[in-house]
């Protein structure tokens, strides 16, 4: 039975916009040129100022920590970013995970009552957003309404061009999701600008002058500045979160290969086959929820901190320092689930780092759990998928609990390990400082992994149509 919840979306469904899946394969040529297209609009949104406010360049960001994981950028078009979609379709997942609603995603009638239903808190998660950041102070304590308005317009038709072009690459039009897309776009950038960034460094480093890394370094090396002011920079990108850039991506590329592979026969024919587990066998989607889960809880109390000072109330949720260049939270839930960014803060406050450590590790193996059941990867849905193949385990008969009560013994050990693993790796990327973010490297080193294969896939298809059912492309 369809969950009343899920119902009373059901009318407004109606009222967004949509688009049409294809009625046809379309072509890996013409599926680029789409996914390029969509990259290209995505660039120019973060880069186009919004009009009406002021000049933000030198001046600090209040919302610094949540840029990366929601591929936005400061005073631009790109303000919001992914965020709208990623906190409607957290808020879905955690009410599917704790059963408040039920949704059999067997049913293709309740499968798309649940996106429709995702699709419509989007468009209400972006028209929130986009007055909470007028009325939260974050261009100005005193704009005007008409400023105001003419802001809040062009947050909510930069939101809902970013939703369509993520549904346009998830119809099957562009390759792989939109939200991995703009995710790997906006951290690229930001690591290209922390390398070679020409703009003033901050703070009284001589070394600083520039904010680039790898600019900073030579600029340091032919002005005779101490080399260890050369490679360690606080505030600013250096040689030190260089190398643990390099080190997080080359971990994660390796463990991506790590697998356990179950073997497998055809039921008929006799064919023998493996089916892979992968250590990280959810992904970067833990990742993805809990620093989407820990972005909003900072988005909030920065609002309420700022609205509603010296409560005790709120000051549980996240106090403030808004007389700091940078403001930042001081204590509270905001304080202990944002990450300490350098070697000087985690040894400042060494507690602080290993409360956030084992709060992410936490919100990052129960999003892994929870990502499970809903996107139909656990062992009861896999069994299903291997017999409705005709595969089946040797030694085993072809019965759907055998087969579950087999596949139980690895799946969600593999999907709890792999949340811990990613959840260690981003927290200690970010105490070292990496570029882009460790949750920003994490996800972009997984995603252009993903890319390779998908891409692969699209090539091998469209080489050999006879094997797209085969690859799942149907």
């Amino acid at each position: 039975m369809t969950s009343r919840f899920l119902k009373i979306f059901k009318p407004f469904t109606h009222l967004t916009f949509e688009v049409k899946k294809p009625d046809r394969n379309v072509s890996f040529k013409e599926k680029a040129i789409w996914t390029i297209v969509c990259l290209v609009v995505y660039f120019i949104m973060i880069s186009v100022p919004l009009y009406g406010i002021e000049e933000t360049t030198g001046t600090a960001d209040p919302f610094f920590a949540m840029r990366a994981i929601l591929a936005s950028q400061r005073g631009t078009l790109g303000e919001l970013g992914i965020g709208p979609i990623v906190t409607a379709g957290l808020i879905m997942q955690l009410l599917v995970g704790s059963q408040i609603i039920k949704v059999d995603f067997n049913n293709p009638e309740e499968r798309a009552l649940y996106t429709g239903a995702q699709k419509v808190l989007s468009v209400l998660m972006i028209l929130f957003e986009a007055g909470a950041y007028i009325f939260g102070g974050a261009y100005g304590d005193n704009i005007s309404l008409l400023t105001g308005s003419l802001i809040f317009l062009q947050l909510l038709a930069a939101g809902m061009v970013v939703m369509l072009m993520d549904e346009l690459i998830q119809k099957g039009y562009g390759l792989g999701s939109g939200i991995s897309l703009f995710i790997a776009a906006g951290v690229s950038f930001n690591i290209l600008n922390g390398l070679f960034g020409f703009t003033e460094g901050i703070g009284a480093n001589p070394a600083g002058r520039y904010y680039g890394a790898v600019i900073a370094f030579f600029y340091g090396l032919t002005h005779n500045e101490k080399f260890l002011n050369v490679i360690y920079r606080p505030l600013n990108p250096d040689i030190i979160a260089f190398l643990a850039t390099i080190i997080v991506f080359g971990l994660v590329i390796y463990v991506e290969s790590m697998r356990i592979e179950i073997p497998i026969s055809h039921a008929k024919y006799k064919i023998p086959a493996r089916y892979p587990i992968k250590f990280l066998y959810t992904s970067n989607i833990p990742v993805i929820l809990s620093s989407a889960l820990f972005a909003n809880v900072y988005f909030i109390s920065q609002i309420l901190a700022k609205r509603i000072p010296d409560n005790p109330i709120v000051d549980l949720i996240g106090k403030w320092d808004f007389q700091a260049e940078q403001p930042a939270p001081t204590g509270g839930l905001a304080f202990f689930t944002t990450a300490p960014r350098g070697i000087a803060q985690v040894v400042e406050r060494q507690e602080r780092a290993v409360i956030y450590l084992v709060i992410l590790i936490a919100a990052c193996m129960v999003f892994s759990a929870i990502w499970l059941e809903t996107a139909g990867m656990g062992p009861r849905d896999v069994s299903k998928q291997l017999l409705d193949a005709d595969m089946q385990i040797p030694g085993f008969r072809r019965n759907p609990k055998v087969l579950e009560k087999y596949l139980e013994r690895y799946i969600p050990i593999a999907a709890l390990l792999g949340g811990l693993f990613v959840a260690v790796l981003a927290g200690f990327a970010d105490f070292l400082g990496a570029l882009g973010t460790g949750t920003g490297i994490l996800l972009t080193t997984g995603i252009i992994k993903q890319y390779s294969e998908i891409i692969a896939k699209e090539r091998l298809a469209e080489i050999s149509p006879a094997v797209r059912g085969f690859l799942g492309m149907e």
